[in-house]
């Protein structure tokens, strides 16, 4: 009988990313994040097992969506209380916090259980160009111009 390997945990090799979220759209940049998070570009991709590499997201408050969807599109929270609901807009919510859009847009393209828990918190993101990962050596992830350009 033939048995599948498995990769061990020790043998992943993880890698440090840098993408610049800068003019790109956010859905398509958040589902090429997402497969990297999973590892769904490397050989060894296993559905039950974490094998991505880290990612760190810059320039989140350039991030672009098309249409109407600055004014039109709303983002929720509530509290736990009675009449706790919140909403807001994108254009509001990208001026206050502009990590938690694209935070969202990621978090809701990995699996809902705890493997994308675990996937999520590979996940670095903020506002402006400086991040404290140099020491990581992050190298840039080259995003397919035909899908993240608007």
């Amino acid at each position: 009988m033939n048995k599948t390997p498995l990769p061990s945990t020790d043998s992943i090799d993880r890698q440090w990313y840098l993408v610049d979220a800068a003019d790109q759209t956010l859905g398509r940049l958040a589902s090429e994040v997402a497969s990297v998070l999973r590892g769904k570009t490397k050989p060894c991709y296993t559905p039950h097992l974490d094998t991505g590499d880290f990612v760190v997201v810059i320039n989140a408050e350039r991030i672009r969506v098309s249409g109407n969807k600055p004014t039109q599109k709303l983002y929720r929270r509530h509290s736990g209380r009675p009449g706790g609901m919140k909403t807001e807009t994108f254009a509001h919510l990208q001026a206050r916090i502009p990590e938690r859009i694209v935070e969202k847009a990621i978090k809701g393209m990995l699996p809902h259980n705890a493997l994308g828990r675990q996937l999520f918190r590979k996940l670095k993101v903020y506002k402006g160009s400086e991040h404290p990962h140099a020491a990581q050596n992050p190298q840039p992830l080259a995003l397919d111009p035909a899908t993240t350009a608007q």
